[in-house]
């Protein structure tokens, strides 16, 4: 998996945008403005952090040499997922779409409207 399957995975999401907000490395995405991954881009091997369930953090932590407590972030919510050879794209993008679950679910309720709405009638960005 590379940058830029991440980066386009990660704006397939309704409403996601990018930024760069703490530096030029760090590659943040959005939805209404609540951050559900940031992407080192300079780090090699790549490395993301992803919100979850904080039941999932411990197992997954547990569970995976390459997943880890959120680096710079609530460790009781946030993970940091290094992207290498033992991790399969549709694990990865499964973890994406919980962090994106996890931040939307938070949102105000005409946000999650909005959201529901798009994505029923298939337009959205």
């Amino acid at each position: 998996m590379d940058l830029f399957a991440i980066r386009e995975y990660c704006l397939s999401k309704p409403f996601s945008k990018e930024d760069l907000p703490f530096d030029e490395d760090t590659l943040v995405f959005k939805v209404f403005g609540r951050m559900f991954a940031l992407l080192d881009i300079s780090s090699n091997p790549l490395w993301i952090n992803l919100k979850a369930n904080p039941e999932d953090v411990v197992e997954l932590c547990e569970r995976f040499d390459f997943i880890r407590p959120g680096y710079h972030m609530n460790k009781k919510y946030w993970i940091t997922v290094e992207i290498v050879n033992e991790i399969c794209d549709a694990f990865l993008f499964e973890l994406i779409d919980n962090s994106y679950l996890e931040v939307t679910k938070k949102l105000p309720k005409y946000q999650r409207e909005i959201i529901n709405k798009a994505i029923e009638n298939g337009n959205f960005k």
